[in-house]
């Protein structure tokens, strides 16, 4: 028995420190689900240790005792994961605990110039742990943070963009059918056929929206990887469409004279929807607001940049108001996202001018081998 107290005396106090490091190594799995007992099994094995190692037999082996205290460095590792992933509260009542049992284990068992020594080195240790728990706290919580706001962002901007497309789509639709609607009204009684060709046109326009209504829910519900009816989906507007757009927009009474310059290719999608929208805006004003009977639409495909023009001779001055409704910003915003240009305003000849210069690509070159 006395040889076994004298080995076990004599163990070096880094060994020591050392096999607390790999005890902890096997505790890893309970570190992660619970930190706060692992913890508490660290500072209960490690203070074991330091007592234990803390009775000579003689006084000649004082000196196998000056490194016991460092078992102590497998609880600051467990207390710095503690700081770096639990409550505050409960990290703080685990940093007072611990610090508290270090204190008081090593004033017992350190002597002299020993004391001072020891106590600042685990003071250190400590400190070191809880400051790099600290870092990876932040560091988590910032990317946290980070994520949470590009979601906001995210989900505002696929926001704004639902409320251009249904705003672009239904006011136009609308204020044709309300104009009709009106029409139709005052001449079912005197002219049949007129009042006829003004429902049919209702009914036409009314088809139309809610194919594109359609289609919207139907991209909204397929961007989560669902399915909502079994219809292909008709594809997005575009310049191509222009024809179609001026010929519901004399059936509500404005005449449409449209001029294509340049040469007319194919378009990125986005740039294409954003001019079709952009006109079809436009004509929506002039058709609920400018009082005219024409209005001219003018495409010209430039090298660098695809120009969109709206001009009307009505009394343009009163639908730029912001009061109107959101068209004039949703059409900057539009313009905005492609890194474009927008102008509109009263003319000083009269009417009104909506004119967009959206940016195109630089085509793609094609390497032809040579035969």
């Amino acid at each position: 028995m006395g040889l076994l107290v004298v080995g076990t005396a004599q163990t070096p106090g880094t060994v020591q420190g050392a096999g607390c490091l790999l005890a902890v190594g096997l505790l890893v799995g309970v570190v992660r689900r619970m930190p706060l007992p692992a913890l508490a099994m660290a500072l209960f094995g490690s203070t074991v240790v330091v007592v234990g190692a803390a009775s000579p037999v003689t006084e000649s082996l004082a000196a196998a005792y000056q490194g016991r205290f460092l078992s102590y460095l497998a609880v600051d590792l467990v207390l710095g994961f503690v700081v770096a992933t639990c409550a505050r509260r409960a990290a703080i009542v685990a940093v007072a605990v611990s610090f508290t049992v270090q204190l008081l284990v090593i004033g017992g068992f350190s002597q002299g110039n020993d004391l001072t020594v020891n106590g600042v080195i685990a003071l250190l240790a400590m400190a070191a742990s809880c400051m790099a728990g600290l870092l990876i706290r932040e560091r988590r919580e910032h990317a946290v943070a980070l994520r949470s706001q590009e979601v906001a962002e995210a989900v505002t901007a696929e926001r704004l963009r639902i409320a251009r497309e249904l705003h672009d789509m239904v006011a136009h639709s609308i204020g044709i059918i309300a104009i009709q609607a009106g029409v139709g009204s005052r001449v079912i009684a005197t002219q049949p056929a007129e009042a006829g060709e003004a429902l049919r046109t209702i009914e036409a326009t009314s088809r139309q929206t809610l194919s594109s209504l359609r289609r919207t829910l139907v991209a909204l519900r397929q961007a989560d990887g669902g399915a909502f009816g079994s219809a292909p989906l008709a594809p997005s507007p575009g310049l191509a469409n222009i024809e179609q757009l001026a010929a519901a927009t004399a059936d509500a009474g404005v005449r449409v004279d449209v001029r294509r310059s340049g040469e007319q290719r194919p378009l990125p999608a986005d740039i294409d929807l954003a001019a079709y929208r952009i006109v079809q805006e436009a004509l929506t004003n002039v058709v609920r607001h400018a009082g005219t009977g024409h209005c001219r639409v003018g495409i010209e495909f430039g090298d660098e940049e695809l120009s969109v023009e709206v001009v009307d001779d009505g009394c343009g001055a009163t639908w730029n108001d912001s009061h109107q409704g959101f068209g004039i910003v949703g059409m900057r915003e539009r313009v905005g996202l492609l890194d474009g240009h927008l102008s509109a305003g009263p003319r000083p000849e009269g009417g009104f001018r909506v004119a967009a210069r959206l940016p195109l690509p630089e085509p793609t070159a094609v390497a032809v081998e040579a035969r």
